[in-house]
């Protein structure tokens, strides 16, 4: 870099806190950071010329889990655990709306729906016999039934008759979050800088050294916030996972409204107005979809279009308007992981595909890791 005496004062002397990723959890991280410091210097590193990752890629669910979901959870995670992890889910989704407000995010209280394909006999069987249970150790968080079986509205075809409903789903305005988290940190005198890549740093006990290419700054304590990107970071506990999104072109009289789950959240659309966005497919080639390259793939692209032809909108005509993909993170827990990795480096990444719902809740509870 080639800077001046102004550029390296304003931006990169006496810094206080610095993240990485300007995504959910780092601005949320951010403006936590400016509460309980009010005049400290917050400087947010960001990769990209918009947030890598998933923040600004993702679907727009206001969802904490389908009910086929959550019972795979609990093949691999304790009663306990689930049911901790959907409260986090819920409360991060509270924290987001009381923060940025429902009108700014464009929150549409639809509710969600989940469907199963007429060959998942077993999964909806199951489904339908543990209804009640996963109602009943829901109700503490939401007071009321989370799931009930309704017969299908929609004319979605080779289903089963019943979906599970969800009333405490919701849409969201991706876009129009990320830019009014945006307008909050700049509003906060949170510095924030695009196409910065940090390539190493070395906590040096009383502050930590940042480099950027050839070029390195001092800040007392460094925060990732880079999720999907954090394999190295985290020593593995981390896996990036790509999701492939398309979207079609507007649709006459199109009436479907809200937000639909399939495959045990595998696969999952909504409307966005009069357009259908459908995402998913990682299941058909985990091992090509663990990775941090954008792009996509005939395979999952020729499933996406196949159940928009033989499930989501039969004998109708649509076009793809566009397609891309965003970068989650997973591993083999679906907590996240909230941790000080030394004396002044703190992450928090490992969000599970559930960024929207838990992510303001992480971004919180890094910041209050100091």
């Amino acid at each position: 870099m080639d800077l001046s005496y102004w550029e390296l004062k304003n931006w990169f002397t006496n810094v206080d806190y610095t993240i990485v990723g300007s995504g959910i959890v780092g601005l949320h991280a951010a403006l936590r950071l400016r509460e309980r410091f009010p005049a400290a210097k917050i400087l947010v590193l960001e990769k990209g010329a918009l947030p890598q990752g998933a923040s600004t890629k993702n679907a727009g669910f206001a969802c904490f889990g389908s009910l086929s979901e959550i019972l795979e959870d609990l093949n691999t995670h304790s009663e306990e655990d689930v049911v901790q992890l959907i409260e986090k889910r819920w409360q991060g989704l509270q924290l987001l709306r009381k923060r940025l407000g429902d009108t700014a995010i464009d929150f549409k209280p639809h509710g969600g729906y989940e469907l199963f394909l007429k060959e998942d006999e077993r999964v909806f069987n199951e489904a339908v016999m543990r209804l009640p249970f996963i109602n009943e150790i829901l109700k503490p968080i939401f007071k009321s039934d989370v799931f009930a079986k309704e017969v299908d509205r929609f004319g979605f075809e080779n289903i089963h008759e019943y979906l599970i409903f969800n009333p405490f789903e919701a849409q969201i305005d991706t876009g129009n979050m990320m830019q009014e988290l945006l307008k909050q940190a700049v509003a906060a005198d949170i510095l924030i800088l695009n196409q910065q890549n940090v390539t190493g740093y070395a906590d040096l006990g009383n502050q930590v050294e940042i480099a950027l290419g050839d070029f390195s700054f001092k800040s007392q304590k460094i925060f990732f916030a880079t999720n999907g990107f954090a394999n190295a970071l985290t020593k593995g506990e981390v896996q990036p996972a790509r999701a492939q999104v398309l979207i079609t072109e507007p649709i006459k009289n199109l009436d479907i409204k809200g937000t639909f789950h399939l495959d045990r959240g595998y696969y999952y659309f909504r409307n966005i107005g009069d357009r259908i966005l459908l995402g998913g497919g990682r299941n058909l080639d985990f091992e090509a979809e663990n990775t941090t390259e954008f792009g996509q793939t005939k395979i999952v692209q020729n499933k996406l279009e196949d159940l928009l032809k033989n499930v989501i909108l039969p004998n109708q005509d649509f076009q793809i308007a566009h397609r891309w993909s965003g970068i989650m993170g997973i591993g083999n827990s679906k907590k996240p992981v909230v941790s000080q990795l030394s004396e002044n480096v703190f992450c928090g990444v490992r969000l599970g595909g559930m960024g929207v719902a838990i992510g303001s809740l992480i971004g919180t509870e890094l910041a209050d890791l100091i």
